[in-house]
């Protein structure tokens, strides 16, 4: 597994991707993988803003159907069970119950939605719906007791910002270069396509000239064009595509039921709210949908966001939540194509490709999107873009599985993601019986079949040394199931460089942790960025 690209003075490449959420990391997989040379830029850390907000699903929203939003939910639903068995150790299929109200939609009208949802894609393994007797079903312990009746049906959990990391890792070993804490400051059109000066998070400035641009710069994207990018004769390039910017938050609380059923509900102005499974200990609330007119309230959630929240969940819950009992909260922008739509609930999910092109040198401009449909988003921007290179080199990711996600030499042939992963679990209980449960079961969920990668001795080189053989192997524990080891991996194969990134992006073990914990993980990297200052200004190439 080669290690994160460092910065050169000068780079020529084909593709200079802005942006890295999960469309700009998606499409620099693509495109590496077809064997152009690409190279990502991130100003901050990778899935740092809306692609580590979400609702954390991979579904083809049932909800979009009561818009007629046929070709959406379809487009979602091809993908659901593809991304589910590229990636068995960081996503897997969850039952959604959805307690019937007559009141607001009926029995009938639910009916229809839920065969619509059945049969709009082929499912090769995924359960059909089913009406459900939750006087009887495990699921109706957890609500009031006057609904009786309800219907359940499948789709998928994602870990949203671990998924963002392995394109970016794949991208990375199919050839790309990914530099995150690096700004795309000037970017301009010429003769042999961009120009662009990326300056790095310790100042350092690299040009950089680039065949094609593309914009992934989500909820930024429109600014980006505005003040970043210029044309020929130096103007702005104006976008054709106008977004609305519209925030999804939520809410973290203790755990509210003890099965790992999630919850629909129908809330009161007829949105949907989920209630779901999260951390093992804790339960995710969510989602609102609030226009906002800057980014820069993009990432607070409101109080009134709170109450609402709070206030459905409610309405269904058999014990009620409240304010007080909320450990974490989190907000991120959805950026939505302007739809003209006065509601931003039904705002459209659709994306737009829009390519500028003049003179041979593209310029591809990604509009909305939402997390399910990455892969054949990138899938379009790759096919449009080799075009418009002249580079014809065929799509390849319908059937390729992200790292970590090649659970066969662990199991043996492929049968369904859940099985693979419960066998998988089996053959490392057996290989690695020194290792606590939780731990290696952590390990296994983020890492997949890559795990023995952090099992080398915390002061060797990724891929070099013997494995570990025991805890005292992998370093100190820095906190409770954190050792060296896997912030030393984190660190040069997943281009963490804080607590934060570690804590609430690559994992969520902030949320098992204390505040002094947290504070014992931030000061390792302290200590680490203070190390590796120190060899570098003493001519020792820096390592982690």
């Amino acid at each position: 597994m080669p290690s994160i690209s460092p910065a050169s003075s000068a780079t020529d490449v084909d593709v200079l991707v802005v942006g890295g959420g999960i469309n700009g990391a998606g499409i620099a997989r693509d495109l590496a993988g077809r064997g152009l040379r690409v190279l990502l830029v991130e100003r901050d850390d990778l899935a740092s803003h809306t692609s580590s907000c979400s609702t954390k699903l991979i579904h083809g929203g049932l909800r979009y159907l009561e818009q007629y939003r046929f070709g959406l939910v379809r487009k979602a639903l091809v993908e659901r069970e593809l991304l589910l068995r590229s990636m068995p150790h960081l996503s897997w299929p969850l039952r959604f119950v959805m307690p019937q109200q007559p009141a607001m939609r009926p029995a009938w009208m639910i009916r229809a939605g839920l065969f619509l949802y059945d049969h709009l894609a082929r499912r090769s393994w995924l359960p059909a719906s089913r009406a459900l007797d939750l006087r009887r079903d495990v699921a109706g312990a957890g609500l009031q007791p006057q609904y009786t009746r309800g219907f359940s049906y499948a789709d998928g959990w994602v870990d949203d910002a671990r998924l963002v990391l392995a394109c970016a890792q794949d991208a990375v070993e199919r050839g790309a270069t990914v530099h995150t804490r690096c700004a795309c400051v000037h970017v301009a059109r010429d003769a042999a396509g961009w120009q662009a000066t990326l300056r790095h998070g310790d100042g350092r400035e690299q040009r950089v000239q680039a065949r094609a641009l593309v914009n992934a710069a989500g909820p930024w994207a429109a600014q980006f064009l505005a003040t970043i990018v210029r044309d020929e004769a130096g103007l702005p390039l104006r976008e054709h595509a106008q977004l609305r910017l519209v925030r999804g938050s939520h809410i973290v609380l203790p755990r509210q039921f003890s099965h790992n059923d999630a919850y629909l509900f129908q809330a009161s102005d007829r949105r949907v709210i989920f209630a779901l499974p999260y951390e093992r200990d804790f339960t995710l609330i969510g989602t609102t949908d609030v226009e906002v007119d800057t980014l820069a309230k993009g990432n607070v959630v409101s109080a009134a966001e709170v109450e609402y929240l709070c206030s459905e969940a409610n309405a269904f819950l058999r014990t009620p939540v409240h304010a007080e009992q909320i450990l974490w909260c989190y907000a991120g922008v959805r950026p939505l194509l302007e739809d003209a739509v006065a509601d931003p609930a039904a705002a459209t999910r659709e994306y737009r490709l829009e390519l500028n092109q003049p003179r041979a040198a593209p310029l591809l401009n990604v509009w909305g999107g939402k997390l399910t449909t990455f892969r054949v988003l990138a899938a379009e921007a790759g096919d449009l873009l080799c075009r418009e290179l002249g580079e014809p080199r065929a799509a390849w990711t319908h059937t390729a599985l992200l790292p970590g996600g090649d659970l066969g030499g662990w199991v043996g042939a492929a049968q369904t993601p859940p099985a693979d992963f419960s066998r998988f679990l089996q053959a490392l209980a057996a290989n690695y019986a020194w290792l606590p449960g939780a731990l290696r079961e952590r390990w296994a969920r983020a890492y997949g079949s890559r795990l023995p990668l952090l099992l080398r001795a915390p002061h060797a080189q990724p891929a070099s040394g013997d494995e570990a053989q025991s805890l005292a192997e992998l370093g100190a524990e820095i906190a409770p199931g954190l050792h060296v080891a896997e912030l030393r991996y984190l660190q040069q194969m997943e281009w963490a460089r804080s607590a934060d990134d570690v804590l609430w992006r690559r994992s969520k073990l902030g949320l098992h942790y204390s505040a002094t914990q947290r504070a014992a993980v931030a000061d390792w990297f302290a200590a680490a960025v203070s190390a590796a200052g120190t060899r570098e200004a003493n001519g020792v190439e820096a390592e982690p």
